[in-house]
């Protein structure tokens, strides 16, 4: 008896235009997707166009019992519209919703910081 020797017939594989241009397209994705959030996370302390508070141009107070933003700017600065010192309150203390508790200590802008 004569032994044959079976083989499985090799294929070359080949990769059509279209082929590579979704391999290239599934490769560009993920880089594409990380650039998009560095842009739009990177710029977002730009976007306000607002500036930071420089270092120590603040000064703290300390939420009494019963205080509210708006008691409190209007304590600090009785000539002032309450609405702006409140703002500039919560931006510089990045605040959400306005709720001071009694103890905390909140950053104050220097222009209505307390005296003495």
């Amino acid at each position: 008896m004569s032994s044959i020797a079976l083989t499985a017939p090799t294929t070359r594989l080949r990769i059509t235009a279209r082929g590579r241009r979704v391999v290239a397209f599934l490769v560009a994705l993920p880089l594409a997707i990380a650039l998009g959030v560095a842009i739009v996370g990177g710029g977002s302390a730009l976007a306000s166009g607002e500036a930071g508070a420089p270092a120590g141009s603040f000064a703290e107070v300390t939420v009494m019992s019963g205080d509210t933003l708006w008691s409190i700017a209007e304590d600090l600065a009785p000539a002032a519209d309450p609405r702006d010192v409140v703002a500039e309150i919560t931006r510089l203390n990045a605040l959400s919703g306005g709720n001071v508790t009694a103890g905390q200590r909140i950053a104050i802008p220097a222009a209505y910081a307390p005296v003495g």
